[in-house]
């Protein structure tokens, strides 16, 4: 009979225990505050964009790649997507869909200096951040946006409508990770991702085409990205040149806990 090894599950499982340890803690300390069914959407509602983009992230990592465009993706997608609904009077789906394209578009400029130039990840990433973190600004000069909730009150759904008394975005959120786990682990495309990150210079010689797999891995990046600014402008309400400031590592934080390597190949 096998023994029952402790202390390698109490290491394989730390995150969790701490995890459980510090919702006790809350809950004891707040009185039950903490876990009522009120705190409890509301932080459904907090976590939600942050959950949405960390599924693209996730993709990035696994391949020992980075993405700290992810930010001022969220920020200029804000903007993009208040400024058309507001100053141009467009369509709140047409609005959405423009900036989810945006977001895709930014993706592959990434996926095209870090796989068909050669540029490293951290630093086209970096100079992405710094040009759509300034485009964002220019779009109003660092004026706010606001006021499309009463044009545009369906906008709500994205953050504050519930079903069943869950958030919408939180559902949202569920539904990104089910993707995300279907992909890394029912496609072609999961393997593809592991192997890449395992060791890219096999990868390329047993046949996977690795930079396209970059170009889409940076896409997909960009696109979670732009569905997490989508959730956050409609729980703010506002669209801010800021507001997607310094996320990403708020993200990049989120995937390394949830198991992801930074060296590639192994979450």
């Amino acid at each position: 009979m096998k023994k029952l090894n402790v202390k390698s599950i109490l290491k394989s499982n730390a995150i969790w225990l701490v995890f459980i340890l510090e919702v006790v803690f809350f809950a004891i300390a707040s009185g039950g505050t903490f876990t009522s069914p009120n705190n409890i959407v509301n932080i459904l509602r907090q976590v939600s964009y942050y959950g949405i983009a960390s599924v693209g992230m996730t993709f990035v990592i696994l391949i020992a790649g980075i993405d700290l465009s992810i930010g001022s993706i969220i920020t200029l997608v804000n903007m993009i997507c208040a400024y058309m609904m507001v100053n141009l009077g467009i369509n709140m789906w047409i609005a959405v869909i423009v900036s989810l394209a945006v977001s895709v578009l930014i993706g592959l400029l990434n996926g095209f200096m870090v796989a068909s130039i050669g540029i490293p990840a951290l630093i086209a990433t970096f100079a992405s951040q710094t040009v759509f973190e300034g485009l964002a600004f220019l779009i109003t000069n660092g004026r706010p946006i606001s006021g499309f909730t009463k044009t545009n009150p369906t906008f709500n759904l994205f953050a504050r409508w519930t079903v069943a008394g869950i958030p919408v975005c939180a559902l949202i959120m569920v539904a990104c990770f089910a993707i995300g786990s279907f992909i890394l682990n029912k496609s072609y495309f999961g393997r593809y991702f592991y192997a890449i990150g395992g060791n890219e210079e096999a990868s390329e010689l047993s046949g996977i085409r690795v930079n396209r797999m970059k170009y889409l891995i940076y896409a997909l990046s960009g696109l979670f990205a732009g569905l997490a600014g989508i959730v956050l402008l409609s729980r703010s309400g506002s669209a801010q040149t800021t507001v997607g400031k310094g996320l990403e590592f708020d993200v990049i934080t989120c995937v390394v806990l949830g198991g992801v390597s930074v060296n590639g190949g192994i979450g």
